[in-house]
């Protein structure tokens, strides 16, 4: 038989039971979908982490209390002491000019911005230094930036973000303009200019005011500064970084037997810690597919089984007027690769799409995981081929004759 007769034979054999070929095709199509929709899902956030997580500028590390991956449960972080203004000031005179900036920042996401009856809740306000905008990568729409002079005198004024700008000013510049954050007043002095959404949330409806004026409005209490610190080039950064441990351990005056109790992070170990993640969940995602598919091989071969025995006559008939072995092992091999290749293909394409909601969640670029898709193809071909060997070599070896007599 030429192989497009066998193709078309096995076909017909799978219209004729639609519902057991639908249900067949289920299992690999849930198996498939799991590891595909995880892959997409973890392919679409890796995307952004590799762009949103890069918020410090280049040549940029930075001291802070808490790990990247901050666990509140964890008593040896909770209990360290807060790295205090003092700590942070002392830690630059240390550096003796050493980096090419240092920024200390302290964050506050629960706070509301008004002017005359308008509001905002929920809005991040960042007390620092100068350095703020070098140091996450934001720039100076129109306006000015914060000065040394402003933080040293704890001026009452503040830079916003386009958000902020677009909500509280809309049909005006705010520039020089007076608005209140939790009912203090504060003059608005320059606008970042706009610089999009990370993970879906908004980077432009921030506020940065001067630290003193910050701490001195907000209180001092369970406050814990960051410290960002940029060499002057690339080739200086080893060194800068490793004279600011040494300050950093000077400024919180740890004795040289005791540990650093710090943390220590840049762009690079912020997306290698979301890698380790990362990594965790694609290995459960393939235990749990590899196991869905195992029990998917498992009802092919038994339903080829079943279909082998309800088919023995027609075996016998086959092989009576010509057929030959390896086109009875050929057909049925074809029926199940058939069967693992469509749930396959539809568990891709159900895959990619679930996946994809992350993607549009979080207004980040849509992605398609070839590489997975191709294994997952791959995959389900080996499965086809595998549970559907040992049902082809029964049907092919029945004799003729004894199969003719099947009823």
């Amino acid at each position: 038989m030429q192989v497009t007769e066998v193709f078309r034979v096995s076909l017909n054999a799978l219209r004729t039971n639609k519902l057991r070929s639908v249900l067949t095709m289920l299992g690999v199509t849930i198996g498939v979908f799991s590891v595909i929709g995880v892959m997409t899902a973890l392919s679409v956030i890796q995307t952004s982490i590799e762009g949103g997580l890069s918020f410090l500028g280049s040549n940029i590390f930075q001291f802070a209390k808490y790990p990247v991956m901050r666990n509140d449960d964890n008593d040896s972080f909770q209990n360290r002491r807060n790295i205090t203004l003092e700590e942070g000031n002392e830690f630059i005179r240390l550096m003796g000019g050493e980096a090419g900036a240092i920024a200390l920042k302290i964050f506050d996401g629960d706070k509301t911005v008004s002017h005359d009856r308008v509001k905002r809740e929920g809005i991040t306000v960042i007390g620092t230094n100068e350095y703020f905008l070098v140091a996450n990568q934001y720039s100076i729409g129109y306006g000015r930036n914060l000065s040394a002079e402003d933080v040293a005198l704890g001026r009452a004024v503040a830079i916003v973000g386009t958000d902020i700008q677009k909500k509280l000013f809309p049909n005006e510049s705010p520039l020089l303009k007076t608005f209140k954050i939790n009912n203090r007043p504060y003059q608005i002095i320059g606008v970042m200019a706009e610089k999009g959404s990370s993970f879906g949330q908004s980077q432009d409806d921030n506020v940065a005011v001067p630290i003193t004026k910050f701490l001195n409005d907000f209180g001092r209490a369970n406050r814990t500064v960051n410290i960002a610190v940029q060499s002057t080039s690339q080739a200086t950064y080893n060194q800068t970084f490793d004279k600011a441990i040494g300050a950093m351990r000077r400024a919180r005056g740890l004795k040289v037997d005791q540990p650093n109790d710090f943390e220590i992070y840049s762009n690079d170990t912020l997306v290698s810690a979301f890698g380790q993640v990362a990594g965790t969940i694609r290995i459960g995602a393939f235990v749990v597919s590899a196991i869905a598919l195992l029990a998917a091989g498992i009802g092919i071969m038994n339903i080829m089984l079943v279909s082998v025995t309800e088919r023995t006559r027609e075996i016998g008939v086959r092989k009576a007027i010509g057929a030959r072995k390896q086109d009875i092992v050929r057909q049925f091999l074809i029926e199940a690769i058939v069967l693992s290749e469509v749930g396959g293909v539809i568990g891709i394409i159900l895959g990619v799409s679930g996946g994809n909601i992350a993607a549009i969640a979080f207004d980040i670029a849509m992605v398609f995981p070839w590489g997975w898709a191709l294994t997952g193809l791959a995959v389900c071909s080996v499965i086809g081929v595998g549970f559907g060997w040992y049902p082809a070599w029964r049907a092919a070896s029945l004799h003729p004759i004894e199969a003719l007599r099947y009823e």
